[in-house]
């Protein structure tokens, strides 16, 4: 059942309380007072509340967890609807919501698909018209949409609270999950173009970048460099050497791309190590081995999801007792370790068990992109079971990809990125990393790598720092729990002056349940980082905060911990 509360009703505290609020004997005054005592008009009388509430804090909570316009910039219009603006739909309402060609925005969830066009009071829902108050619109670069609309076709509850300023939203819904049964992206458009690796061992970064581009899809059509990124690495690594997700992941969160195919084309074996990253990636989450429902979840609200397979196919054209060419249908049930990357775009709960060349217990496919050209399946996609044993594994969603002006500066020390962790045998450690202002700035966030999911964080500052002794004048930040496993970058709650030439710190206190080493750490652990720069870092570990002691002295690695600053 759909539950929704409108303005009905403004008591006479709000009337008088506008009343007086414009009774400056001006302009405004004299425009309220033709009206008092009178039956006001809505399209006097609400924008006049409007601009009451919007003045004010606006308070708006959606399944439990608040926002407010002071960060989100919620605004009521002059229909007494709340406007929410798109770009947190996703996470704020646990649905899909994209942006097509400009001027229409498609939010799913359960088995509701809405469809919202620029500036129409009609919208589409699972394909039938309906009238709505309040449009989707566009302002200052941002679309926005009713609130109270999103609630009543997408079963959640909405009330409105005029004594406090605040907005309440739930979802109602009887359904279990989110998701529908079947889903693939390439219905939506969300599915970037079908490359061929050759005979390169490069399909990690192929995965890697088609996982990014079908996140950024539909709104941004890009195609990253695959050369670039293998090639441009902290790794001791040729293109026929192969690799893993941590490697990009290292890659992106280090700022040395992706920049695009056009600017380092793939398979001459030559790149420009002088190109910029066209975007920043400051958060990818990797999804626990085999949870296949939070899988889908991701893929259905972010996109493609890279993840491992062990694949006994040499090329699109050999053969394979595991793979029906004939459905482009794979499963490979056995000890094999993963061996190839691929990335998953959809799923279908009730595929036949019956496509598939061994026997199996039951239906259920995934919906795979691979980097074999087209000739490969179905238009360069497959399917593979659920009970493939490697499939889901390994699983890394990219969540925060940013545009590349987002900070000004960045200080690093772990190029090769979590190569491996750091701890006291126990599920909490302290660490910090210190650095210097390169010029007058304000330090505005920091990253970090969550090594196991649910873990709680509290990151600090020291400003004029010194030696360990400093550590003790801590300046608390940001602090919060990470439900997966991940590469994180928080925003601190309030900005650190730093001037230049100043030795600061960012410490950081991880506590991630049954864990032993939480702190995930650069060294040189194999011939892949044969190369690793270890002396570029100044970092402190701790198992209580209060005795510090260098990192260098427990471990020759470096502490992954980055810092983010604007100029000022």
């Amino acid at each position: 059942m759909k539950y929704s509360k409108r303005y009905i009703a403004f008591t006479g505290v709000l009337a008088v309380a506008l009343l007086i609020k414009f009774n400056n004997f001006g302009e405004q005054y004299q425009t309220v007072n033709r009206f008092r005592g009178a039956q006001l008009e809505e399209e006097t009388w609400n924008p006049l509340i409007a601009q009451s509430v919007n003045e004010g804090l606006l308070s708006v909570v959606i399944d439990n967890k608040e926002y407010t316009n002071e960060k989100y910039q919620f605004f009521m219009d002059s229909n007494l609807d709340i406007m929410v603006p798109v770009s947190i739909l996703r996470d704020a309402l646990n649905c899909s919501a994209h942006i097509y060609n400009e001027d229409t925005l498609l939010v799913e969830k359960h088995n509701s698909e809405l469809s919202f066009s620029l500036n129409d009071d009609m919208i589409e829902v699972n394909g039938k018209k309906e009238k709505v108050v309040s449009p989707l619109i566009k302002k200052n670069k941002e679309y926005y949409v009713s609130l109270n609309d999103l609630s009543n076709y997408l079963d959640y509850s909405y009330t409105w609270n005029i004594q406090e300023n605040k907005a309440q939203a739930a979802d109602v819904s009887e359904s279990a999950t989110i998701i529908p049964t079947k889903y693939d992206l390439r219905d939506r458009a969300r599915v970037s173009a079908i490359r061929n690796q050759g005979t390169y061992g490069t399909c990690w970064s192929f995965a890697a970048l088609s996982a990014m581009e079908s996140v950024l899809l539909p709104e941004q059509d890009y195609q990253f460099s695959v050369d670039h990124m293998t090639l441009n690495n902290g790794f001791h690594l040729a293109q026929d050497d192969g690799g893993e997700y941590t490697m990009g992941m290292a890659y992106l969160a280090s700022w040395k791309g992706p920049v695009f195919e056009k600017d380092d084309p793939y398979g001459d074996n030559k790149t420009n190590p002088d190109l910029t990253a066209v975007k920043h990636v400051q958060e990818m989450q990797i999804i626990d081995g085999k949870d296949y429902e939070k899988i889908k979840e991701a893929v259905f609200k972010y996109g493609g999801v890279q993840t491992s397979i062990y694949n006994s196919l040499k090329s699109s054209q050999s053969k394979s007792p595991y793979y029906d060419r004939r459905t482009s249908s794979y499963c490979y049930i056995g000890t094999e370790k993963p061996n190839h990357d691929i990335v998953i775009i959809g799923w279908d709960d009730s595929y036949s068990k019956d496509n598939f060349s061994v026997d199996l217990e039951g239906d259920g496919a995934f919906i795979c992109q691979n980097s074999w050209g087209s000739e490969f399946g179905d238009g360069g996609i497959f399917y593979i079971s659920y009970y493939d044993t490697n499939i889901g594994t390994h699983n890394v969603v990219y969540t925060g990809i940013e545009d590349s002006d987002n900070y000004d500066h960045i200080y690093q020390s772990d190029l090769c990125g979590w190569v491996g962790q750091l701890g006291y045998n126990k599920e909490s450690i302290y660490g910090a990393n210190v650095y210097t202002a390169e010029s007058n700035q304000n330090l505005t966030a920091a990253s970090f790598y969550a090594t196991g999911k649910d873990s709680e964080y509290q990151l600090y500052v020291v400003k004029n720092f010194e030696d360990e002794s400093s550590l003790s004048n801590m300046t608390p930040v940001a602090s919060g729990k990470l439900s997966n496993a991940g590469y994180y970058t928080i925003p601190f709650d309030k900005q650190i002056a730093l001037d230049a030439g100043e030795r600061y710190a960012v410490v950081l206190f991880i506590s991630t349940p049954d864990a032993v080493h939480p702190l995930a750490i650069e060294y040189e652990a194999d011939d892949a980082t044969a190369d690793v720069v270890l002396d570029d870092g100044e970092g402190y570990v701790s198992a209580n905060g209060f005795e510090w002691e260098n990192v260098k002295n427990v471990e020759n690695c470096n502490i992954c911990l980055k810092a983010f600053s604007n100029d000022r």
